[in-house]
């Protein structure tokens, strides 16, 4: 993905399965399926007959389960995984999932795709009650949770739990007896659900993810909803009625496969029809067009076919370069840059080229991009953008932690040229990028969270919201009004505003 060269990372995949004979290998493929959403960690959970057994540790999934015999070992007709990228939590096998939790009544598994907003102050709330983390994920929070409650069964006790929780979450936990998988009440992560011919359930983070391993989408776990899977079958209930969904636009954007849907929106048609409007809203006198690999080459093909220009391969992608963030300086993580994208100088040689990429963060990745074109011969480029400038960071599981590493926070569009010496640059406006997507839920934005690139955040930003503040333009504090009040009125996954339901 071309974004990552940027340092915006994915979030995490998850993967579950329940009633397959061969539940561990399963997970491996859906898991695989699911890579890109992270690099640094894999694990798998099994469960045979309510004995849970795990294999866990960092790097790719190939480097964590190298043998047939690391799959064969975890046996049993349930398993559930988790491939991550760290949005909360340092690297380390200590925070690689999912967990397990050996308890007097039985042992259970988890794991998260997300991030809590309140993890800091509960986590503090719960060790001053004595409680011991193993990790400095805020995975383990909600066990501790889970734990503490005095609610008299199990589902009820996550209920509780999950209504303390803030923030954008997909859980999956395993029991004895079954798997359950629960969503945040905005719905910010994807999750969803999957029959196999032999009645095997899936739970998965995207439908790419089924389709690998052969389910047949059920249907995506709504926000606020609670799905419980064992031997009998699935059923669904709710642990809140106040939801609004506000799934991450980023996911269209670039996170997700292009052959994943989410809510009914095909990634790659959502991708296609940014493209198609960028080219009404920008266009441009270019020979050519070039997506950059992999997540922006969709975008391109829009934009190109709606301008009636080629769509070329000028730049190729080396897919077996390690990932320029783990480079500890500027100078290095541009050579990384380098090392994975490469100009076609026999195709862009003397020609203007439209460049289409799907996003700017810090304008090291553009700024290589232009020159590496520019010293291949071509004589123009000009950079089309198919989603918003990003100019707030991120607190529901991207890594976008503070305004201060977004170029578009700090920069006109015009400044944003010429650091990156493109001869133009234009990006698609938000009405095109929520019209493009297209999900038309009654709900703002269409059901969309864009707080990234016009700070309307869904809910209050709990423990991170001071910082938030101190980092806010004194125009950003007048244009955002929700931040200049008391939050005490705003609970947990609550709206800002609260005429809309």
């Amino acid at each position: 993905m071309s974004a990552e060269l940027e340092e915006i990372h994915e979030e995490c995949g998850i993967f579950g399965v329940w009633g397959h004979p061969d539940a561990a290998r399963l997970t491996y493929f859906g898991l695989h399926a699911l890579q890109h959403r992270g690099q640094e960690g894999a694990g798998i959970v099994a469960n045979d007959n309510g004995k849970l057994t795990g294999h866990r540790g960092l790097g790719l999934l190939t480097q964590v389960f190298p043998t047939e015999e690391s799959i064969t070992s975890l046996r049993g007709s349930a398993a559930m995984g988790h491939v991550r990228y760290a949005t909360a939590g340092s690297g380390g096998l200590d925070n690689i999932q999912p967990f397990i939790f050996r308890f007097h009544d039985g042992d259970m598994a988890l794991c998260h795709n997300g991030n809590l907003t309140n993890c800091q102050s509960l986590r503090r709330r719960l060790e001053d009650e004595g409680a011991i983390f193993h990790s400095n994920s805020d995975t383990e929070v909600l066990m501790h949770l889970i734990r503490r409650s005095v609610r008299p069964t199990f589902l009820d006790r996550l209920k509780e739990a999950v209504n303390t929780v803030h923030g954008g979450f997909a859980y999956l936990i395993m029991t004895e007896h079954e798997l359950v998988g629960t969503l945040d009440p905005n719905g910010f992560r994807p999750l969803s659900l999957g029959r196999m011919t032999n009645g095997a359930y899936v739970l998965a983070s995207e439908t790419c993810a089924l389709d690998v391993v052969g389910a047949t989408l059920v249907r995506d776990i709504r926000p606020g909803e609670i799905v419980i899977i064992n031997d009998n079958g699935y059923r669904i209930t709710h642990y809140t009625s106040r939801t609004q969904l506000s799934i991450c636009s980023m996911e269209f954007i670039y996170f997700a496969r292009p052959d994943s849907n989410i809510y009914g929106v095909n990634v790659h048609s959502a991708r296609k029809r940014m493209g198609t409007r960028l080219a009404k809203e920008a266009p441009v006198d270019a020979d050519m067009v070039i997506g950059v690999p992999n997540s922006s080459l969709s975008a391109a093909s829009g934009y190109a076919e709606a301008l009636n220009l080629p769509n070329e391969m000028g730049l190729i992608k080396n897919q077996y370069v390690a990932r320029t963030f783990i480079q500890p300086t500027q100078e290095l993580r541009e050579q990384g840059v380098k090392m994975k994208l490469s100009a076609v100088r026999s195709v862009v040689q003397g020609k203007r080229v439209a460049v289409v990429d799907d996003s700017i963060v810090r304008g090291t990745t553009s700024r290589r991009i232009v020159c590496m074109l520019k010293e291949a011969g071509a004589a123009e480029v000009h950079m089309r953008i198919s989603s918003p400038p990003l100019k707030y960071p991120c607190f529901y599981g991207i890594d976008i932690s503070t305004t201060q590493e977004l170029i578009a926070a700090t920069k006109s569009v015009d400044e944003i040229r010429d650091f990156i010496g493109a001869d133009s640059l234009a990006f698609l406006s938000l009405d095109g990028l929520i019209d493009s997507i297209g999900l038309r839920e009654n709900a703002p934005y269409e059901g969309l969270c864009v707080s990234y690139f016009n700070g309307d955040y869904p809910t209050a930003l709990d423990d991170y919201e001071q910082d938030f503040l101190a980092s806010l333009s004194e125009q950003d504090r007048i244009r955002l009004p929700q931040f200049a009040a008391d939050h005490s009125e705003y609970e947990g996954n609550e709206y800002r505003n609260p005429s809309v339901h």
